[in-house]
Protein backbone atom coordinates (compact mmCIF):
# COMPACT_ATOMS: atom_id res chain seq x y z
CA UNK A 1 0.00 0.00 0.00
CA UNK A 2 3.13 2.62 0.64
CA UNK A 3 4.06 2.40 -2.85
CA UNK A 4 0.84 2.92 -4.53
CA UNK A 5 0.73 5.95 -2.28
CA UNK A 6 3.97 6.99 -2.96
CA UNK A 7 3.44 6.54 -6.94
CA UNK A 8 0.01 8.61 -6.24
CA UNK A 9 1.99 11.29 -4.78
CA UNK A 10 3.86 11.64 -7.55
CA UNK A 11 1.35 12.38 -10.35
CA UNK A 12 -0.66 14.56 -7.22
CA UNK A 13 -0.97 18.79 -8.51
CA UNK A 14 1.57 20.38 -6.34
CA UNK A 15 -0.52 23.96 -6.18
CA UNK A 16 -4.41 22.95 -5.83
CA UNK A 17 -7.11 26.28 -5.90
CA UNK A 18 -9.07 26.11 -2.52
CA UNK A 19 -12.64 25.11 -4.27
CA UNK A 20 -15.74 24.61 -2.15
CA UNK A 21 -19.24 23.39 -3.02
CA UNK A 22 -21.17 26.30 -4.26
CA UNK A 23 -18.51 28.25 -5.68
CA UNK A 24 -18.27 29.40 -8.94
CA UNK A 25 -15.91 28.69 -10.86
CA UNK A 26 -13.70 28.54 -14.52
CA UNK A 27 -12.52 25.24 -15.29
CA UNK A 28 -10.32 25.49 -18.43
CA UNK A 29 -9.81 22.11 -19.89
CA UNK A 30 -7.41 20.92 -22.37
CA UNK A 31 -9.16 19.37 -25.83
CA UNK A 32 -7.91 17.37 -28.07
CA UNK A 33 -8.80 17.94 -31.86
CA UNK A 34 -6.99 15.39 -34.28
CA UNK A 35 -3.40 16.44 -33.86
CA UNK A 36 -3.97 20.66 -32.44
CA UNK A 37 -5.04 21.05 -28.83
CA UNK A 38 -6.83 23.55 -27.50
CA UNK A 39 -8.20 24.97 -23.89
CA UNK A 40 -12.12 25.27 -23.42
CA UNK A 41 -13.43 27.08 -20.07
CA UNK A 42 -16.19 25.57 -18.65
CA UNK A 43 -18.20 28.30 -16.07
CA UNK A 44 -20.68 26.75 -13.69
CA UNK A 45 -20.97 26.15 -9.96
CA UNK A 46 -19.63 23.46 -7.75
CA UNK A 47 -22.15 20.56 -6.28
CA UNK A 48 -19.87 18.39 -5.30
CA UNK A 49 -16.52 17.04 -4.27
CA UNK A 50 -15.93 13.27 -3.60
CA UNK A 51 -13.37 10.91 -2.66
CA UNK A 52 -9.83 11.95 -1.56
CA UNK A 53 -5.78 11.83 -2.74
CA UNK A 54 -5.07 11.16 -6.53
CA UNK A 55 -8.88 10.18 -7.10
CA UNK A 56 -10.94 13.62 -6.08
CA UNK A 57 -13.27 15.00 -7.82
CA UNK A 58 -15.53 17.91 -8.48
CA UNK A 59 -18.79 18.33 -9.88
CA UNK A 60 -19.58 21.56 -12.34
CA UNK A 61 -23.00 22.49 -13.26
CA UNK A 62 -24.35 24.94 -15.22
CA UNK A 63 -27.51 25.62 -17.19
CA UNK A 64 -26.49 26.48 -21.05
CA UNK A 65 -29.64 27.05 -23.30
CA UNK A 66 -31.96 26.20 -20.63
CA UNK A 67 -30.71 23.28 -20.58
CA UNK A 68 -28.41 22.07 -17.19
CA UNK A 69 -25.20 20.63 -18.22
CA UNK A 70 -22.94 18.85 -15.24
CA UNK A 71 -19.47 17.71 -15.68
CA UNK A 72 -17.31 16.06 -13.66
CA UNK A 73 -13.66 16.73 -13.21
CA UNK A 74 -10.44 15.15 -11.76
CA UNK A 75 -8.59 17.43 -9.35
CA UNK A 76 -5.68 16.28 -10.60
CA UNK A 77 -6.05 15.33 -13.81
CA UNK A 78 -3.37 16.54 -16.61
CA UNK A 79 -6.37 17.33 -19.29
CA UNK A 80 -7.36 20.53 -16.13
CA UNK A 81 -4.83 23.71 -17.34
CA UNK A 82 -6.07 25.70 -14.11
CA UNK A 83 -9.41 26.29 -12.09
CA UNK A 84 -10.45 29.96 -11.38
CA UNK A 85 -12.68 30.65 -8.15
CA UNK A 86 -14.65 33.46 -9.41
CA UNK A 87 -16.90 33.65 -6.39
CA UNK A 88 -17.09 31.98 -3.30
CA UNK A 89 -20.77 30.46 -2.19
CA UNK A 90 -22.41 30.40 1.54
CA UNK A 91 -23.86 26.92 1.24
CA UNK A 92 -25.07 24.57 4.32
CA UNK A 93 -25.15 21.01 2.46
CA UNK A 94 -22.06 18.60 1.24
CA UNK A 95 -23.64 18.48 -2.15
CA UNK A 96 -26.39 20.95 -3.71
CA UNK A 97 -27.94 17.85 -5.58
CA UNK A 98 -31.32 20.07 -5.24
CA UNK A 99 -30.13 22.48 -7.34
CA UNK A 100 -31.34 20.28 -10.34
CA UNK A 101 -34.68 20.85 -9.38
CA UNK A 102 -34.48 24.29 -8.89
CA UNK A 103 -34.67 26.82 -11.84
CA UNK A 104 -34.24 31.12 -12.38
CA UNK A 105 -32.98 32.53 -9.50
CA UNK A 106 -34.41 29.85 -7.40
CA UNK A 107 -31.00 28.37 -8.24
CA UNK A 108 -28.82 30.36 -7.35
CA UNK A 109 -26.49 30.55 -4.51
CA UNK A 110 -25.53 33.20 -2.04
CA UNK A 111 -22.22 34.64 -2.27
CA UNK A 112 -20.21 33.99 1.15
CA UNK A 113 -18.49 37.44 2.64
CA UNK A 114 -14.55 36.10 3.65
Amino acid sequence: MDALKHIAQDCMKAELPQINVGDLVRVHVKIKEGERERIQAFEGTVIAKKHGGIAETFTVRRVAHGCGVERVFPIHSPNIDKVELIRSGKVRRGKLYYLRDRVGKAAKVKEAIR
